[in-house]
């Protein structure tokens, strides 16, 4: 073998090292690659899993909350039925003390209403009855806010509102607190026309000590807006939200289906 055929066959073994330290290199560095992209995408579905983990947590503790709200207000029903028997016919309907519910823990800390919970189940039992004894229900749906006018106006104070309600509403009726900072309110034997009057009065009061704020009201009936809970409940927001598109006071009536 001539010196230039040594020279060609040593130049290609050393192309040809080379050529697989490279090759090698690059699969070293597609492995490396590879784990880092399979250790993120592990990392993210561990991710994923704790997120459902916790929204599995959160709605096993709100239903667990809404079957213990059912427990208390049934039992608190029981109880005045026993009560209403015992006494015989009444001309006002008999109706849970705050006393009662704040010890089943159906009361706001904060304005010493009945809250969320309560309204979604005592909603439910007034219907019932409702459908049973043929007679309507409403529904409004309040906020109020601070200031006559423009856009992000804070709630009014809570304590405010909940004294207004306490002042103007009957006996019968049920107002709360909703998780949301706004009220709700139920009104036994009550139409459409008759709910508007009672939000009005509510109003008046409201202003009178306190002509600063702002009261949006939605309002929704039974059965002439829905047939169960939810409907009516829906149609109440639907209206609060019309009323919410006014800068001065503004009660709105929902939509009959």
């Amino acid at each position: 073998m001539t010196a230039t055929s040594r020279l060609a066959s040593m130049t290609d073994r050393r192309t040809l090292r080379t050529l697989m330290a490279v090759g090698v290199g690059a699969l070293a560095a597609v492995w490396v690659r590879d784990r880092r992209v399979g250790r993120e995408l592990e990392d993210r579905v561990a991710a994923m899993n704790e997120q459902i983990r916790q929204l599995e947590h959160a709605l096993a503790a709100q239903v667990q909350s809404r079957m213990t709200a059912e427990s208390a207000v049934t039992s608190l029903s029981d109880r005045l039925s026993e009560a209403e028997h015992r006494a015989g016919p009444l001309d006002e309907p008999v109706v849970m003390s705050l006393a009662d519910a704040g010890e089943a823990g159906l009361t706001d800390p904060l304005t010493g209403l009945f809250n969320h919970e309560y309204f979604l189940v005592t909603l439910d039992l007034r219907i019932a009855a409702a459908r049973r004894h043929l007679r309507p229900v409403a529904v409004t749906m309040i906020q109020v806010v601070e200031g006559r006018a423009g856009e992000n106006r804070p709630l009014a104070d809570p304590t405010i509102v909940a004294e207004a309600l306490r002042k103007t509403l009957r006996e019968s009726d049920s107002a709360t607190r909703l998780g949301d900072g706004s009220f709700g309110v139920v009104l036994d034997d009550t139409p459409e026309s008759g709910a508007i009057w009672a939000i009005e009065r509510m109003r008046r009061c409201l202003s009178q000590d306190h002509p600063s704020l702002t009261l949006w009201a939605g309002v929704a009936c039974y059965p002439a807006h829905g047939f169960d809970a939810g409907d009516i409940v829906d149609q109440a927001n639907l209206a609060l939200t019309a009323a919410q598109e006014w800068h001065q006071d503004r009660i709105e009536v929902a939509t009959p289906e």
